[in-house]
């Protein structure tokens, strides 16, 4: 076990996983962070999705301790006071998810994704987000929800 320090949501966090805890699994287990989901654990279907120091990652194949010192936005990050953020409001609206699963992964890369291209077209998000796998919705709705997104974070 080696401590760590990590900012987590804005809030410093600290923890003692195992050196080969990865950083997935310190956030749910450990940080009580479950939104962040575990699916492929091979970094393929991009569910394990978070920000780390401003760019997406896997968190299922990265270990907590390269993490440590470092800033990390999970899915509970983007809310504010309890109000869904503004692409979290899209997607609900554009009803982009079934079964919610994928929801956390898809969130994440497109938040990150808009930070460093808010003007980017479709095919160009679709491009972004193709390494999420979404296995029940279909893509089409995920994709207005992002652009509704970005529209509104224009007129703001």
């Amino acid at each position: 076990m080696v401590d760590i320090t990590m900012r987590v949501n804005g809030a410093v966090r600290t923890g003692s996983p195992e050196v080969r805890k990865t950083l997935a699994d310190f956030l749910r287990d450990d940080l009580d962070l479950t939104g962040t989901h575990v699916g492929c654990e091979h970094g393929v279907c991009g569910a394990c999705t978070v920000i780390l120091d401003g760019r997406p990652v896997r968190s299922c194949l990265m270990l907590a301790v390269q993490a440590a010192g470092r800033e990390v936005t999970t899915i509970e990050g983007l809310a504010t006071d309890g109000e869904l953020g503004t692409l979290q409001q899209s997607m609900r609206d554009s009803h982009s998810f079934q079964c919610g699963f994928c929801t956390p992964g898809f969130v994440m890369s497109a938040t990150a994704f808009l930070a460093e291209h808010p003007d980017a077209g479709e095919q160009q998000l679709r491009e972004a987000l193709s390494g999420n796998i979404c296995r029940c919705t279909g893509y089409e709705s995920i994709i207005n929800g992002v652009l509704l997104a970005a529209a509104r974070n224009r007129e703001t």
